[in-house]
């Protein structure tokens, strides 16, 4: 019965690809096999980096021109339907570059008010299919306590680390206890937002956490 609602949906709605939004050829989900070629992936250590408090962040593609214009689709203008593809790429990419097992996925949260405003937690969606992906709990561990100018605004590092400094609390310190946390946010740019909810989570006793983002900006 599934099948046949979701082969019915597809003959009204057909499935195109998240990224440059061309119709999906048969057989085909997610990517177009055009941006399966042309997408700026990244690969070995162009993939990783590691923000203060993250023993490694990884991400599949740079963020940039058709990547850039996809997700700005999906944290501003409702497409939500895109976590299910781009949370795949970003358990793929775990998968690819983190050598030690983690014990549960968390998300650095918008505010209560950002998150009323979008109606929907961008980085909390993406959580959910990377933890179904690789088949581990989601908790939700963190809170957005003052609200923050949005990063993108602020061009210096310095000025990025001061604006998420103090923004976050871990909610849940028994969740994270001696556990190794696998962090989702969007994008990683200056690493600010992650390493201040790292920072977060090691102080309320989490063993190690590492980060997976769709895309990093340098």
């Amino acid at each position: 019965m599934n099948r046949l609602w979701s082969a019915f949906l597809d003959l009204l709605f057909p499935p195109k690809c998240v990224f440059c939004r061309s119709l999906l050829p048969d057989g085909e989900r997610d990517l177009c096999p055009r941006c399966r070629r042309e997408l700026p992936w990244l690969s070995g250590s162009a993939a990783e980096q590691k923000p203060e408090f993250i023993a490694l962040a990884c991400s599949p593609l740079r963020y940039e021109e058709t990547v850039r214009t996809s997700f700005h689709r999906y944290k501003f203008y409702g497409q939500t339907s895109y976590a299910k593809a781009y949370g795949r790429l970003m358990a793929v990419c775990v998968r690819v570059h983190l050598d030690e097992p983690c014990d549960l996925v968390t998300w650095a949260p918008l505010s209560r008010r950002r998150k009323r405003e979008r109606g929907y937690d961008q980085a909390q969606l993406l959580a959910q299919v990377v933890a179904e992906e690789l088949g581990l709990p989601l908790c939700s561990t963190l809170e957005k306590v003052r609200d923050t100018a949005p990063q993108s605004g602020l061009e210096e590092n310095s000025a990025r680390r001061a604006n998420a400094l103090g923004a976050y609390r871990c909610t849940d310190p028994a969740a994270v206890q001696d556990k190794r946390v696998l962090l989702i946010d969007d994008v990683l740019t200056s690493g600010a937002t992650a390493s201040e909810c790292a920072r977060m989570l090691r102080t309320a006793g989490a063993k190690v956490v590492f980060c997976a983002t769709l895309a990093r900006a340098h």
